[in-house]
């Protein structure tokens, strides 16, 4: 991308598209155009086109999207859909019909099957059946980035599509039962901590394995992309590294300082049992992540404690 390119984020103070714009700041790319969801409505195919039509940006992150927890997902399967589906399609048409030189979509490890071979290669997509906790959610990312490989095979376009891992860190949504699971277990630990509560419940059995990426080594992996990628296929963004909900626990109160004790609520569902990332495609072109899950934690929990909690997006 060259420097003075003009450069739009779209969902630029959702907890990724922030982390995009602080990295293009960073940078040095002056250009960057943002729009709020009152002054766009990425839902609204006229007011999309008309702002592709005006702005006419060389290149596009498109990083919006409606998000959320398996609670959050399970509760509004119709909206997750419909949401996602709709905001993207019309982001990625008006960018192709007003000659946009590169578009970056993300989606999200959800979308791989339930049962992928582990850790989860790019060419495992649409093999088997999806989690049901987030098949809706997961079906619209995939029809985003399956468009963003349509228009390339029909149109020549040049645009490609990300799949993050399970992210945290700045700018993240706290809410108490819709938020993902490190940011729900950074407000649960503090506020028993606060609290002097001697107890604190947590989802689950603690048996699935997850992985963790810091949103700014995310946002930093986007440029690289942008610059060094093309091609129809995702490419996997993460750390190559898992433990488990219960270390991931453990972890969270060794660093918030709460000394209680932690039960388990087996009520509650755990999800997929694994979602790891072969992350060798991104690693082979010479990018990796920066920053360690504990470190990293740290830094989500000094900018949750300087900021209002943001309970909902």
């Amino acid at each position: 991308m060259e420097k003075e390119a003009k450069i739009y984020v779209a969902g630029h103070r959702g907890m990724v598209g922030s982390a995009i714009v602080r990295a293009l700041t960073r940078q040095g790319y002056p250009h960057l155009i943002t729009r709020t969801h009152q002054e766009l409505n990425l839902c609204r195919q006229k007011e999309v086109e008309d702002f592709f039509a005006c702005e006419k940006p060389d290149y596009v992150f498109l990083a919006a999207a409606k998000v959320g927890g398996i609670v959050a997902n399970q509760e509004a399967l119709a909206d997750f859909m419909y949401e996602n589906l709709i905001l993207e399609m019309n982001v990625i048409h008006a960018a192709w019909q007003n000659q946009c030189r590169k578009l970056l979509f993300l989606g999200s490890s959800c979308i791989y099957p339930r049962m992928a071979p582990q850790p989860m290669p790019e060419s495992c997509l649409l093999t088997s059946s999806l989690e049901k906790t987030n098949e809706a959610y997961a079906l619209a990312k995939i029809s985003g980035l399956k468009y963003c490989e349509f228009l390339n095979r029909q149109y020549g376009t040049d645009y490609i599509s990300a799949m993050p891992t399970n992210l945290y860190g700045p700018n993240d949504n706290y809410h108490p039962t819709h938020s993902h699971v490190l940011p729900a277990l950074i407000r649960r630990f503090h506020e028993a901590k606060t609290g002097g509560l001697k107890e604190v419940v947590c989802w689950g059995s603690g048996t699935p394995l997850r992985e963790f990426l810091y949103v700014d080594d995310l946002a930093d992996a986007c440029i690289f992309l942008m610059n060094h990628y093309s091609g129809n296929e995702t490419v996997n963004v993460g750390t190559g590294k898992e433990l488990s909900i219960r270390e991931l626990t453990a972890l969270v109160a060794a660093v918030i300082g709460y000394t209680g004790a932690i039960r388990w609520d087996l009520t509650k569902p755990d999800g997929t049992p694994r979602k790891l990332l072969d992350v060798s495609k991104l690693e082979n072109m010479g990018w990796s992540y920066k920053t360690e899950l504990a470190d990293g934690i740290r830094l989500a929990y000094e900018d949750f404690l300087s900021h209002p909690v943001r309970t909902e997006r």
